[in-house]
Parts: structure tokens; sequence; C-alpha cells
């Protein structure tokens, strides 16, 4: 096994087939199908199933790949540190977040501070945040209600409480406030399973004996806020999400109040890394809590 085979195999694995692959890696795709041609015919193996023009991992595959991912990891993080008079003058952070709205006085601190330093910034629910980092596809993470864990370093970005709101045109629209027993019973629109803010939300009701049907049921904020605008029920977001728009009216839930935490995370063993500690500690400039020596 060579060192070059693995990494053929790792970005084939990661860019998703053998011309972005060589692309990326600035070869000839033959050399590319050559290199995982030896890897699998030396261990007998099979990594990759091909169909035509497509590739997918097979089982090996795709344990091999949790493998790789490390392994190019810390190839990475050795680069960084042999580079490291140069580390924050160029390089790339990939941002996974459950809301975009907790991070926009950070980006802007953080591209004042480190300009050639490029973000890539994704969206995802907190179950798609957590994945995303656990399979090194993302450096670091926003999520809600994060209950933590030895795997990951955590900073607090804010916590408010939960509310509904409504299309400006909505019958419960005129009301400033509203018990949960009744904002339950009005059709709802909550995102996906998988949706922090739905859980905390469900929960709530739960601990008060309240069955909570959803009436619509949509992928993402931005789908939810198109839904309610259009008078197609009540929405339920953490008020720090909630933006002013001329079609939608906030809700406050009158007699129970839901916090949603919101938290920034990295997995600590990736936590040592130049880009990622710089962007933590600007992170906690921002929060207001002290930043590690």
């Amino acid at each position: 096994m060579r060192y070059v085979q693995l990494r053929a195999f790792h970005y084939v694995a990661t860019c998703g087939g053998f011309s972005r692959a060589a692309e990326a890696l600035f070869l000839t795709q033959p050399a590319i199908s050559d290199q995982v041609r030896k890897l699998e015919d030396e261990y007998d193996v099979i990594l990759f199933n091909r169909h035509k023009k497509q590739v997918s991992l097979t089982r090996a595959g795709e344990r091999l790949l949790k493998i790789t991912r490390k392994l190019f990891e810390v190839e990475s993080q050795a680069l960084e540190l042999l580079s490291e008079s140069r580390a924050l003058r160029s390089g790339l952070l990939r941002i996974v977040a459950d809301s975009a709205n907790h991070l926009s006085k950070i980006l802007g601190r953080f591209r004042e501070r480190y300009p050639g330093i490029e973000l890539i910034l994704q969206a995802g629910n907190s179950e798609e945040v957590l994945n995303k980092l656990y399979n090194y596809e993302a450096d670091v993470g926003v999520l809600g209600a994060f209950k933590g864990n030895r795997d990951f370093e955590t900073v607090r970005l804010n916590s408010s409480p939960l509310i509904a709101f409504a299309a400006a045109g909505h019958p419960l629209a005129g009301r400033r406030s509203i018990p949960l027993s009744e904002l339950v019973a009005a059709p709802l629109v909550l995102r996906e399973r998988g949706s922090k803010t739905r859980q905390k939300f469900e929960d709530a009701a739960t601990k008060r004996g309240l069955h909570v049907t959803v009436a619509i049921e949509a992928e993402g904020r931005e789908a939810v806020r198109e839904i309610v605008a259009a008078g197609s029920g009540i929405g339920v977001v953490s008020r720090a999400e909630f933006f002013s728009h001329s079609g939608l009216v906030p809700i406050e839930i009158d007699d129970c109040r839901i916090m949603m935490d919101e938290d920034l995370v990295c997995l600590k063993d990736r936590n040592s890394g130049k880009l990622i500690r710089a962007f933590l500690d600007v992170a906690r400039e921002e929060a207001g809590t002290p930043v590690e020596a």
C-alpha cells in the first residue's frame, strides 16, 4: 500500500468521481484510476461500485474513508505546523450551521482580522451539523440545544426563548402572546425531524401533556418562513433567529419560556489547528467569554 494510492482513493471518494479527483490533484484520470485499481488488486477488495460514469463507495470503501479522513486531516495539521508563520495568511475554513444568523458578527470580525482566509458556509439541521463534523466534512459547526460530550469543544454564542410567528393577515397575528395549549392546537408549520427547535418545542409540549400535530413539515428555516408568510400556518423559531419581515408578525408564548441555546462546536482532536483555534477565539470575543490561552 502506497501513499499515492490512498490519496487517489480519498480524493475520488470525497470529490465524487475519478474526473473530479484528477482535477483536484492536477493529474490525469487514467493515473487516478490506475492507483485505485492497484490498491484494490493488492488487497483483493472492491472500494467503489462503478456503474457507467457513476461511482459510489462499497461497504469496505466507506470504512476506509473514515480512516483516510483522519489520515489527511493529520497531514493537514502537520503542514500547518510546519507553515506556522503563514498559517493565518491563507487557507480554507469550512463552517456548517443550523442558522447563519448567529455567525454574522463573528464572520465579519474574523474577515477583518484574517482577510486571506477563505470561508465556506454550509447549512444543515443540528443532526447534519454533527454528522459533518464527525465525518471531517466541516471544521466548525453551529447548532442549537447542544448537550455536549467529550468529543467536542463548545463556545456558547447566545440563548433566547422560542416564539411563534404568523403571517400579518392570520387570525392570530393581532395577538401579542399566546398560551402553549392554544399554540399547539393551531395549524403548525415546523421543520424536519432532526431540528433542535422542533425537538425543544415538542418536548415542552409533552411535559405539559399536550400533543403537537404538525400541519406542514418543511425542510429548512427558509421554507418554513415562506410557508408561514403565505398564510398556511404558524411557525416556531428562537427570538434570536426572527428577523423583521413585512409579512410576518412575532407572537410570544406567554405561559412557557422555552429557551434555545446556540453553540459553536468543533471536535477536540482538531481544535489545535491554527485556523480553527483563531475562529474559536474570535467567537469567544464576540460572545464575551474568556479566550483560552
